[in-house]
C-alpha cells in the first residue's frame, strides 16, 4: 500500500519545520469581498467549527471596505448579536453601529416560522392567509418539519436578493451533520408539498361539486380510511384543509426550490467551506467540497479555523520530552558543577543511601540551593512537556490538513489561528477578518 502523502512529507521534513501552504493554495479573501460581482457568500460546514463567527467577520470586513452588507445567521445562540453590539436579532435586518469605513453592516437571525408566515401572507388574500396560519397542520409544518429550516433559510436569501438593497449577502447556513441536509432539504420539502400524496389530497377540492364528492367517495374512501387510522381523522382533515387552501396560494414549491438552486449556482455566489483542523471535521469538509462540485456550485475555498501554532517550532516534541526526562531523572545527565561526585561517584552508588534519597535530604533543608534548583528543574520539565504536547498537536493538525490538500489540491485554503477566548465584540470580529485576509496562522 502506498504511504500517506502527509506522513511521507512529515518524515522527510520533520514536524518541527512548521510546513506552510504554497502561495498558489492560499485563499485571498479581500479580492472576493471587494469584487462588486460577488453578491452572495455562503458559509457552510459542520456544526461547531466557527461558521457564524466566520460569516460575521467576513461581513464586517466587507462593510469596512466600502460595501453595504447584510449577514443572515441561522444560529439561535446570542453570540452574534452580542459581538455586534445588538440586544437581539430577529427576522428583520438591523444596522450594526460602530463599524469603520464608508460601508454599512446589517445583521439578522432567521425566524423559520415567521419566514414561512411571510410566504403565506405574500401569496394569499387576508382571509385565506388567516385560515392557513390558524391550521394545526401548518403550525406543525412551519415549526419543525424536517427540511423546513433549510428551505426557509434559502427562502429568506431569495427575498433579500430580490430586494437588491445590499451589495453583499453573507449567509451562515444551518448546522448539519451532512452536506446532504443543507443541499437536499429544500428539494425534499418542495417534493413533499408538490408530491403525489398532497395532489391526491387536494384533488377532491379541485374537482368541486358532485364530481369532487363522487371522486372522494369512490376513489379516496379506501385511502383516507387507511390514512385516518394511521394519522388520526382530525389530522387528516387538517392536512386536507391545509393543502386545499395552500394549492392556489403558493404555486409549486419545487419550482421555488429550483429557483433557489439557480441562485446558488449563479456566478455572483461564492461558497466557503468552514472546518477545524480535525479528522472528522475535514472529512466532512471534503464531502462538502465534492458535493458542491457535483452540483456545479461555485466553491471559493476552505476556511480552516482554530489552527494552532508555536513560536518555538524548532524544538521538536521528541527533544522536549528527552530534555524533560533528563531534568526529572538526575542520573541521566549531569546538570551543573559540583554534582558529578554526587551522581557518578562509586562511593555514592555503594552507600546504603541512594542518590535520590540524598537529593531529597538536601532538598528538605529549607531555603537550600538544592531545593531551589530542583524546583526550577521541575518547572522547566513541566513546561517542556507542555511544549511537547503542543508540538504533537501541531503535527496531528498538519497531517490532517495535508490529507485534505492531497485529496483536493484545487481547493484554496485560508487558515485562522486558535484564539485564547471567544469573540465577543466588533474588535474581535475585526481581528478575525484581518487574519482571514492574511491567510496565515499566528506563530504564537
Amino acid at each position: 500500500m502506498s504511504p500517506d502523502p502527509a506522513e511521507a512529507s512529515e518524515t522527510a521534513e520533520g514536524p518541527e519545520k512548521g510546513r506552510r501552504l504554497s502561495p498558489a493554495c492560499v485563499l485571498d479573501v479581500d479580492p472576493l469581498l471587494d469584487d462588486p460581482k460577488t453578491r452572495i457568500v455562503v458559509c457552510c460546514g459542520a456544526g461547531g467549527v466557527g461558521k457564524t463567527t466566520t460569516a460575521a467577520a467576513l461581513g464586517l470586513r466587507a462593510a469596512e471596505r466600502g460595501r453595504k452588507v447584510v449577514v443572515l445567521t441561522i444560529d439561535p445562540a446570542k453570540r452574534l448579536a452580542q459581538s455586534m453590539g445588538i440586544d437581539s436579532l430577529d427576522n428583520v435586518p438591523r444596522r450594526v453601529k460602530g463599524t469603520e469605513g464608508d460601508g454599512e453592516l446589517h445583521a439578522m437571525m432567521l425566524d423559520m416560522k415567521r419566514t414561512f408566515d411571510e410566504v403565506v401572507e405574500a401569496h394569499a388574500d387576508p382571509e385565506r392567509a388567516a385560515a392557513i396560519l390558524a391550521n394545526p397542520f401548518y403550525q406543525s409544518l412551519s415549526a419543525g418539519f424536517a427540511g423546513t429550516q433549510e428551505y426557509m433559510a434559502m427562502e429568506k436569501l431569495g427575498q433579500l436578493r430580490a430586494r437588491d438593497e445590499w451589495d453583499l449577502i453573507v449567509v451562515d447556513t444551518p448546522p448539519s451533520r451532512s452536506a446532504l441536509d443543507f443541499l437536499d432539504a429544500p428539494k425534499r420539502l418542495g417534493s413533499f408539498l408538490d408530491g403525489r400524496l398532497i395532489r391526491l389530497l387536494t384533488a377532491p377540492a379541485k374537482l368541486g361539486g358532485r364530481a369532487g364528492m363522487a371522486f372522494l367517495n369512490v376513489g379516496m374512501s379506501m385511502m383516507t380510511g387507511t390514512l385516518g387510522k394511521l394519522l388520526g381523522g382530525q389530522l387528516l382533515k387538517d392536512v386536507q384543509t391545509f393543502v386545499a387552501a395552500m394549492d392556489t396560494t403558493f404555486g409549486g414549491f419545487r419550482t421555488r426550490a429550483d429557483a433557489t438552486y439557480k441562485l446558488l449556482q449563479a456566478p455572483g455566489t461564492a461558497f466557503l467551506v468552514v472546518a477545524a483542523p480535525e479528522r472528522d471535521a475535514l472529512r466532512e469538509a471534503a464531502y462538502f467540497v465534492e458535493r458542491l462540485a457535483a452540483e456545479d456550485m461555485p466553491l471559493m475555498g476552505l476556511v480552516l479555523n482554530r489552527v494552532h501554532g508555536s513560536g518555538a517550532g524548532r524544538l521538536s516534541a521528541e527533544r522536549a520530552l528527552a530534555a524533560a526526562e533528563n531534568l526529572e531523572e538526575p542520573r541521566i545527565v549531569d546538570q551543573g558543577n559540583g554534582k558529578a561526585g554526587l551522581r557518578n561517584s562509586p562511593d555514592t552508588y555503594g552507600s546504603s543511601q541512594s542518590p535520590a534519597s540524598e537529593t531529597a535530604a538536601i532538598a528538605s533543608e529549607e531555603g537550600s540551593p538544592a531545593d531551589t534548583e530542583r524546583s526550577v528543574d521541575r518547572l522547566t520539565a513541566g513546561l517542556l512537556r507542555l511544549h511537547a504536547d503542543r508540538m504533537q498537536l501541531l503535527s496531528r493538525e498538519q497531517r490532517t490538513r495535508d490529507r485534505f490538500t492531497a485529496r483536493h489540491p484545487e481547493v484554496a485554503v485560508v487558515e485562522v489561528p486558535a484564539l485564547p477566548g471567544d469573540v465577543h465584540d466588533l474588535a474581535g470580529l475585526r481581528d478575525i477578518g484581518e487574519r482571514l485576509a492574511t491567510g496565515r496562522p499566528d506563530p504564537t
